[in-house]
């Protein structure tokens, strides 16, 4: 008998184990967008009305440079579960194209950022009223010129706005930099704006995700390229000038994070994917608690899993459609890999 744990313990036990478990148990499942053979990846998703667009890039292998790499479209009427045949956005034969940001023009319209890759690098941005044809509306001559331009989102009294990065991913001198780019006729011009130039590889904040919130803020979270927490960017005052910080979020490897703000409840959700792990996280907050304090992030919810191979998965991109959260991702082990979403319901409280 005294070798026995008292009644009270192994409840304690029991629970305890049950709150690990519950913990690591995903939300959701994911439902395939695109899977023939090669290396689809790089999907942004945008919500038209009560349709889901999804846009991914396919290649080879990993590499944004390969002629044959092209952009291709799917939309879906019923969250996700079966999808349109396959639209070609962008397909040139001497350039490597690339799905790197989605958003919403004044009209409603959908807005792809596409990067073509080959002798140097250049942007077009895409429109689509109906998620299947696509016209190319811009084609911004931009210095320094973006590694990526990212999401659209738009700033009362500014216009449309999306965050860019430049830089060299191996190089750890201080030639990074990053900033903003805004349009004030729906897409068709850019004006572009640096925040931060010369930094070091460390203080550099890659594929940017942003949401306004209100009374001038903006809130951003960033991937880094050095193996540490997400960075936080914050400004006070339409985007003219910002403050950037160190999160307490390091589940992080490599990931690209995607937010979503909900006006009925004021909740944030931060999706990111952790590579190496197979792992889709959700931290949900209401921003006024980590605008000024980005070391307060709550822990995370798993979302989903997909392939623990650290390149040939991650990339989260998110909407919303009725309260329900899609996110968009690719995984798999090169070289065939797969465009895939999760459907999770949005967070309450």
């Amino acid at each position: 008998m005294r070798n026995q744990l008292p009644a009270f313990f192994i409840l304690l036990l029991a629970s305890t184990f049950s709150v690990v478990l519950n913990a690591q148990t995903p939300l959701t499942e994911s439902l395939v967008v695109q899977d023939v053979p090669g290396y689809n990846s790089w999907p942004v998703i945008q919500a038209l009305g009560s349709k889901l667009v999804c846009i991914y890039s396919r290649g080879t292998g990993h590499s944004i440079g390969e002629g044959v790499r092209g952009v291709w479209a799917r939309t879906s009427e019923d969250g996700g579960k079966t999808w349109s045949p396959e639209t070609l956005v962008a397909n040139s034969p001497d350039w490597g194209e690339v799905t790197i940001g989605k958003g919403l023009d004044e009209n409603g319209a959908l807005l792809v950022w596409i990067r073509r890759c080959g002798k140097g690098i250049q942007h077009d941005l895409y429109r689509s009223e109906d998620g299947v044809n696509y016209e190319l509306i811009s084609t911004p001559h931009l210095d320094p010129m973006p590694m990526q331009i990212t999401d659209v989102f738009s700033v009362p009294t500014v216009g449309l706005m999306a965050l860019w990065f430049q830089g060299n991913y191996g190089d750890n001198g201080p030639c990074h930099a990053w900033g903003t780019v805004v349009s004030t006729d729906n897409g068709k011009t850019w004006t572009q704006n640096i925040i931060e130039k010369e930094i070091s590889k460390d203080d550099w904040p890659t594929e940017q995700a942003a949401v306004y919130l209100g009374d001038g803020k903006i809130l951003a979270v960033a991937r880094v390229e050095t193996g540490k927490c997400q960075k936080q960017l914050i400004s006070t005052d339409y985007g003219k000038t910002w403050t950037r910080t160190d999160t307490n979020i390091a589940d992080c490897m490599a990931s690209t994070p995607s937010l979503i703000l909900d006006p009925k409840t004021g909740l944030l959700s931060n999706y990111y994917y952790h590579r190496g792990k197979g792992i889709l996280r959700r931290r949900v907050v209401k921003p006024e608690d980590v605008f000024e304090n980005s070391q307060a992030w709550p822990e995370c919810e798993v979302v989903c899993l997909g392939s623990e191979v650290p390149w040939d998965s991650g990339n989260v991109n998110s909407t919303v459609i009725d309260g329900v959260h899609y996110c968009a991702f690719y995984t798999g082990k090169a070289p065939n890999t797969s465009v895939v979403v999760a459907p999770v319901k949005a967070p309450e409280k």
